[in-house]
């Protein structure tokens, strides 16, 4: 992977918590910052398809925790004998 350099500021309490995460984890400092801009990237990022884009049939009510269960069990075992992939 190809990396461009770039210039940040920090706070110097930040960056000491920074430096003894790497030396604890055995890693470059800048690594952990680069973890952290991903993770921030990735936080941020907008997708295009919802992440739960299939529907279930329902009563129009708040189901419980084991009507969901099976109503999930039941879609998957369906989904399963007809050979389609989730």
């Amino acid at each position: 992977m190809s990396m461009k350099r770039t210039n940040v500021y920090a706070d110097p309490e930040d960056l000491a918590i920074i430096k003894e995460a790497a030396q604890r984890r055995g890693i470059s400092e800048a690594e952990i910052i680069r973890q952290g801009i991903h993770l921030a990237a990735m936080a941020n990022r907008v997708w295009e398809e919802p992440l739960f884009s299939r529907t279930f049939k329902g009563t129009g009510r708040t189901s419980g925790r084991s009507e969901v269960r099976n109503t999930v069990a039941d879609a998957v075992h369906r989904e399963s004998e007809s050979g389609s992939a989730a």
